[in-house]
């Protein structure tokens, strides 16, 4: 789960995020980081590192889905604006994987640098809206 560098290290940023948006943030951030860190928990447990070299993972596409509809449901229900930049680039991590089904000559490597940059933009997006929602209401002086 947490056996190499890279995956130690993209963990801090997600705790950040995270504790900012639990104690700042709203309802539509905490769904979205709790939602997030499942995710993230699942995919881990999930995925599969074989050494028979990549392959299409049917378990983590259904998790991509399903952090899609999150995030899709998110942005249908409250009327905020990182909802749609999380939903767009969740969207961006599904197609990636239908890319990889139906061809694999755009490599591998390609993909996991899609994963992870998505990844850390679904954060900046959480994050930002977490911040946006913590200074409106101290603006209306409700904190």
């Amino acid at each position: 789960m947490l056996d190499t560098l890279y995956s130690q290290i993209g963990l801090l940023p997600m705790v950040l995020v995270g504790i900012l948006a639990f104690t700042k943030g709203d309802e539509p951030e905490r769904l979205a980081m709790g939602a997030y860190l499942l995710g993230w928990m699942a995919g881990m447990l999930i995925q599969a590192d074989s050494a028979q070299g990549p392959h299409w993972q049917p378990g983590l596409f259904a998790l991509d889905v399903i952090m899609l509809l999150v995030f899709s449901g998110l942005a249908w229900k409250f009327r905020r604006t990182w909802p749609i930049w999380a939903a767009s680039l969740q969207l961006i991590i599904v197609m990636s994987h239908l890319v990889t089904l139906y061809d694999l000559r755009g490599g591998m490597m390609s993909f996991y640098t899609i994963l992870n940059l998505a990844g850390y933009g679904i954060l900046i997006a959480i994050g930002l809206g977490t911040f946006w929602a913590w200074q409106e209401r101290r603006a209306a002086g409700l904190e």
